[in-house]
């Protein structure tokens, strides 16, 4: 499936969402159906209503409580599938801008961390890079990151932009590009940070 027919799915989605909120009259405060109920009532695959969910999270338009569900927040039906469209679906949107915006992010929160990083930190970030397969070792890393920075906006928009990044193509990085992250935050040398991503 090309970026341009993911793109189009993917909109549809939101379509379809948009409609099912008209339709069902949501309010603030009203709780959606799982992920496993749209996919069956919309008839579109549980990673497409996943992706949706998290941009309208991004967007303040739902929230999701853990353990609870996903409810709605506020809705401005003129809101949600254009300015989605428009920021990311946008045919001049290539997969370069968005591994530039997603290693924005990531080289911050690198700079964030610089310096502040303990033992029992750099010993968890280990145990994070050799317990976790190349697909997910990736988010895995960057998540624990985010939690040690307190960064929550940082962190929806790295997700968001993450999870857009994936389904255009694979990111992978290698076990020295992990090597050279740990030695770049036990050195602490910004520098370092900038050549890690170049």
């Amino acid at each position: 499936m090309t970026q341009e027919q993911r793109g189009k799915v993917y909109e549809g989605v939101l379509q379809q969402l948009k409609s099912y909120i008209e339709e069902h009259r949501l309010k603030p405060g009203d709780k959606l159906p799982s992920e496993r109920e749209l996919s069956e009532q919309l008839n579109v695959g549980r990673s497409s209503i996943r992706e949706a969910f998290r941009a309208m999270e991004l967007l303040g338009l739902i929230e999701t409580r853990r353990g609870e569900g996903t409810y709605m927040r506020a809705y401005r039906p003129y809101h949600m599938v254009e300015l989605l469209s428009n920021f990311l679906l946008n045919e001049s949107r290539t997969k370069s801008e968005l591994m530039t915006a997603k290693q924005m992010i990531e080289k911050e929160v690198l700079f964030l961390l610089n310096g502040n990083l303990d033992s029992r930190n750099r010993s968890e970030l280990k145990a994070i890079i050799s317990g976790y397969s190349y697909t997910q070792r990736h988010q895995k890393v960057f998540e624990y990151l985010f939690s040690l920075c307190d960064q929550p906006l940082l962190l929806s928009m790295w997700q968001f932009i993450s999870g857009f990044t994936h389904t255009v193509h694979d990111v992978n990085y290698s076990d020295e590009w992990y090597e050279e992250l740990m030695n770049v935050m036990e050195e602490e040398d910004t520098l370092k940070i900038i050549r890690l991503f170049q």
